[in-house]
């Protein structure tokens, strides 16, 4: 079992004036990980709020992974990409690149994402976007992945070599279990 936390970024929110939908998108795709969601807070699209929210969760809660939702656009409200890599010890950059790319398949407007992802410490911290859809997207691309990262995170994880792996010889895929 792994533990999270779940920080949704909208001034409206913050102020009772918007459902906040896309944490119950994500309580809901995430379900097959097995999570115990300890800490959920909705924060105004404030830098100071999200960076605190995120070094308290991270620092003093241990979480295993952070999902944020909401602020990662274009908007000049929008600074949860920034406020998030203040915080990081390390930046891990496929899964935004991942969820940009997958998603900008479904439509143009992905590109418009400017979400990050990294490390604090032992925390997987992840931006995701503000719309429960888009959410829904990125999550089912990232999902295969979560698991491992965060066994990893805790020194859990089985070495990479002992997975299946992948070999290209003669331009064909060979695979190999060990």
């Amino acid at each position: 079992m792994f533990t999270g936390g779940i920080l949704t970024v909208s001034d409206k929110g913050a102020r009772g004036e918007r459902q906040d939908k896309s944490s119950k998108v994500i309580r809901k795709c995430l379900t097959p990980l097995d999570i115990q969601w300890e800490r959920y807070e909705i924060v105004p699209d404030v830098r100071e709020s999200i960076e605190n929210k995120l070094r308290e969760w991270a620092d003093e809660a241990n979480l295993d992974l952070i999902l944020t939702t909401g602020g990662t656009g274009l908007s000049p409200r929008d600074i949860t990409p920034e406020a998030t890599l203040a915080i990081l010890d390390k930046v891990a950059l496929g899964f935004a690149e991942v969820m940009r790319i997958e998603t900008l398949k479904k439509t143009p407007l992905a590109m418009l994402s400017r979400a990050v992802a990294g490390i604090r410490k032992n925390t997987l911290i992840i931006n995701l976007p503000g719309s429960p859809k888009a959410v829904e997207e990125c999550l089912e691309v990232i999902l295969p992945a979560l698991s491992h990262a965060i066994e990893t995170l805790r020194g859990e994880a089985i070495e990479c070599a002992s997975r299946e792996i992948l070999s290209y010889k003669e331009d064909k895929v060979i695979h190999h279990a060990h």
